[in-house]
């Protein structure tokens, strides 16, 4: 059974509930005035010919005139499935809203994930929907693009550090990622610094407590496959760099 968090949306005053035809949008209200901008914004993204970015190369910026860059991920399906229903869904409680409750409650945690800023449902049909998740944007890339990009080994160590510190956080706090891959972990500047912030909760799922040593095995497993998938060769990520990222 799902906790109340992923399964109950508490009013939170931070957000807003709109309906607009057949769409329900759950808004940040920093960016309720440009609401219309946003649904207008989103209706073209299942149209789009231009690849986004991530995984499944569904993420899109939202750029709104006087207010903040948003990044908008639609709901795609992965595996064989994904031929024939890449961004349909079925139920009636949406992905896209589960996804905003965990955010958001691991935003209260103190657990480095991207700021939600929002979601939208459009329903197609009976449990029928579309769906995509908002988050403000940030400036960076990800681990991947990172560690191809930095030459300094002192700072690529550094910054492998972070992860392993943001995704500790995350296990400790409650939060079961179920993703974990490479591309999921963003480096932003902080500072003088670096931080790691984890994006893409659609499948994450929180616990009242502390994850049990299992749940971090099978996230530690899972990043540590995505490094050695993206990187067969070894030259980011030797066995110091893997050992850093696998927090068991």
């Amino acid at each position: 059974m799902r906790p109340a968090t992923e399964t109950v949306w508490r009013h939170d005053s931070s957000f807003n509930r709109l309906v607009i035809g057949r769409r329900v949008l759950l808004i940040h209200r920093d960016i309720l005035p440009h609401a219309d901008a946003i649904v207008a914004q989103l209706g073209e993204l299942p149209g789009a010919r231009v690849p986004g970015a991530g995984n499944r190369q569904s993420a899109h910026q939202l750029s709104l005139e006087g207010g903040p860059l948003l990044v908008a991920r639609r709901a795609r399906r992965g595996g064989m499935v994904r031929l024939l229903l890449s961004d349909t869904f079925f139920g009636l409680d949406p992905r896209p809203f589960r996804e905003l409750r965990v955010a958001i409650e691991a935003r209260r945690r103190g657990i480095a994930v991207a700021e939600p800023m929002g979601a939208m449902v459009q329903w197609l049909g009976l449990g029928l929907y579309r769906g995509f998740f908002l988050t403000r944007a940030l400036a960076g890339m990800t681990l991947w693009d990172f560690v191809r990009t930095d030459e300094d080994p002192a700072v690529r160590n550094h910054v492998m550090l972070k992860a392993r510190a943001a995704v500790a956080t995350m296990h400790d706090r409650g939060l079961f990622h179920a993703d974990l891959n490479l591309q999921n972990l963003f480096v932003t500047r902080q500072g003088e610094s670096f931080a790691v912030v984890i994006l893409d909760l659609d499948k994450a799922r929180m616990y009242d407590g502390p994850l049990a040593a299992r749940m971090r095995r099978s996230n530690a497993r899972r990043l540590v496959r995505s490094a050695r998938k993206l990187d067969p060769a070894g030259r980011y990520f030797d066995m110091r760099a893997l050992s850093i990222l696998n927090v068991g």
